[in-house]
């Protein structure tokens, strides 16, 4: 007598789509990191020159989907990254998966007591393909669509990311020594931060600077400086003490100006 042993079946769940993409995109982050190193430029350099937000380039650097936007958003940083380092970038974007929905048309025949003529046959391909034609149209004309709208949505997304917020706290400063006719102010970032310089009603600065930038700012009536991250901008005043502008995620406003009484 013989005995019939079954093998237990280990049922291997497939990957889930976000496993897929954190799969993905660690390959992708090992070419953007090598490529970044090989040139000598930090993440700071990366945010002057791509203008994609530093915790988004961080995320796509770690893998971390959570800190990422939309799948089509991600695909559009990591193209402008990838061609930025001189990389092909519509190539290595398009290796993350965004999840377009795949529809399959799999028509079931049941048996039934009416015969199928060849004709009847021949009429449901024609229709079969016609739609079949109809709808990858449809399909491709959205994802062109998508694709050609995606740049546009992602400077959006940045700017919601680098430009202030409409709240601010605004400071006046005037300076009172009257041996001291020009406004000088003294700027240093202890972390990257959104900055506008404005040297006597004129804009002379708009822009992400990186952690570490330092710089003298001279005006003869008014300097106005904004910040996005306040806390991370000290500003000396006529070579006083630094102090930072705010406090850290805040937006603040400094005018300095010129004492100009005989």
């Amino acid at each position: 007598m013989k005995w019939l042993t079954k093998k237990k079946q280990h049922h291997e769940s497939a990957p889930s789509f976000d496993e897929l993409r954190v799969i993905a995109l660690q390959e992708i982050a090992t070419q953007l990191i090598s490529k970044r190193e090989a040139k000598g430029f930090d993440l700071y350099e990366m945010i002057l020159q791509t203008k994609i937000p530093y915790r988004i380039l961080q995320a796509i650097e770690a893998a971390d989907l959570e800190n990422l936007p939309e799948p089509i958003y991600t695909q559009g940083f990591i193209r402008i990254y990838a061609d930025t380092l001189g990389l092909n970038g519509t190539e290595l974007a398009s290796s993350y998966p965004v999840g377009v929905n795949r529809v399959s048309l799999k028509p079931k025949w049941k048996g039934s007591s009416g015969q199928i003529r060849p004709v009847h046959l021949y009429l449901f391909y024609i229709g079969l393909i016609f739609c079949s034609v109809t709808g990858l149209s449809q399909l491709f004309g959205v994802t062109e669509m998508r694709s050609r709208n995606l740049e546009r949505e992602s400077i959006q997304v940045l700017n919601q990311e680098l430009q202030p917020r409409s709240q601010v706290k605004s400071a006046l400063v005037t300076t009172n020594n009257p041996q001291e006719q020009d406004v000088k102010v003294g700027l240093m970032l202890k972390d990257a931060s959104w900055v506008r310089i404005e040297v006597d009603g004129k804009t002379q600065f708009e822009g992400v600077l990186p952690q570490g930038t330092q710089r003298t700012l001279t005006a003869q009536n008014s300097l106005t400086i904004r910040a996005g991250n306040a806390g991370s901008v000290l500003v000396s005043v006529n070579q006083k003490t630094a102090k930072p502008l705010g406090k850290p995620g805040q937006e603040n406003v400094l005018t300095v100006a010129a004492n100009n009484r005989s």
